[in-house]
């Protein structure tokens, strides 16, 4: 199955982050915009393989507005506000999991399966 999909962990607190607003953009153009589930995914690949490109793509997570809805009192201005990731998608037929893993003061990705 080709296609685009996320997740976002909260390693602060060991769950998934439900309720995090994520946008899915191509040169600056904005493709998608959603938000998380209960298991912290999206409930639909961000991109069906049909609409996958060889391309530069950028994720946006609005973090600092999940945290601050959890309670979490953040410096002003915060950390980390919007977590922007940049990559590449070389083959269009494969799928492509792009988790975050998140906290107030840090954060990761990786390519998934």
């Amino acid at each position: 199955m080709s296609g685009l999909t996320t997740h976002v962990l909260d390693t602060m607190h060991g769950r998934p982050a439900a309720g995090v607003a994520v946008r899915l953009l191509q040169a600056g153009r904005e493709l998608v915009r959603t938000v998380t589930n209960a298991d912290g995914r999206c409930d639909a690949p961000l991109l069906s393989g049909e609409r996958l490109e060889a391309s530069a793509y950028r994720l946006e997570f609005d973090v600092g507005a999940y945290f601050r809805g959890l309670g979490v009192n953040l410096p002003e201005p915060a950390f980390l506000e919007t977590v922007a990731l940049d990559f590449g998608v070389a083959d269009p037929a494969a799928h492509y999991h792009v988790p975050l893993l998140v906290s107030p003061f840090a954060y990761s990705t990786y390519r998934g399966s």
